[in-house]
């Protein structure tokens, strides 16, 4: 369910998670998401190394393409306990025909199930919200667990491609909504 909205602020529920924007006081979460060996391994290094790195990559990501696009990449958050678990949303890049989705947990949070509720609840938002027709993503061959999420909640391989923002092989994903 869809939550109402306070002008800027998105949030979202599944029975598990909250989706919700990420703002100056998650530069903590950020710093120690973006810097998890998961991350830097099949994602790359964001050079986010103190707090005000941390603000300074939300502000630049997330917070620029909620106000540009409407959406970005949104904290998952437990329902239960309150604690950032990932984050997971739509990302509009100028290399690609389509926005894409993404999604990264923390190590501890890996292997419960997030990744897909969260994943799945993108999807729909992404066809009943922002009516968007066709979504991308994009994986690192070798990343098994996601290329899983993503096949789960729909997506189908389409072809290998070496990326121009990483310069390496990537595989990409589509799904028509």
């Amino acid at each position: 369910m869809t939550l109402p909205a306070t002008p800027g602020r998105f949030e979202h529920e599944t029975a598990r998670l909250r989706l919700r924007e990420l703002g100056d006081a998650d530069a903590a979460f950020i710093l120690e998401l973006v810097n998890d060996p998961g991350w830097l391994r099949f994602i790359g290094d964001r050079n986010v190394h103190s707090l005000e790195d941390a603000r300074g990559y939300i502000a630049r990501g997330p917070a620029a393409s909620y106000a540009k696009n409407g959406f970005g990449l949104w904290a998952v958050e437990s329902r239960g306990s309150g604690e950032a678990l990932g984050m997971c949303g739509l990302i509009r890049r100028d290399s690609l025909p389509h926005p894409d989705l993404g999604f990264a947990f923390l190590a501890r949070h890996r292997g419960h199930g997030y990744a897909r509720e969260a994943s799945s609840a993108v999807v729909a938002l992404a066809r009943e919200r922002f009516g968007i027709a066709r979504l991308l993503a994009i994986t690192d061959p070798d990343n098994t667990a996601s290329r899983a999420v993503l096949e789960a909640v729909g997506f189908v391989f389409e072809r290998t491609f070496t990326w121009s923002e990483l310069g390496k092989e990537q595989a990409l994903f589509a799904l028509d909504l």
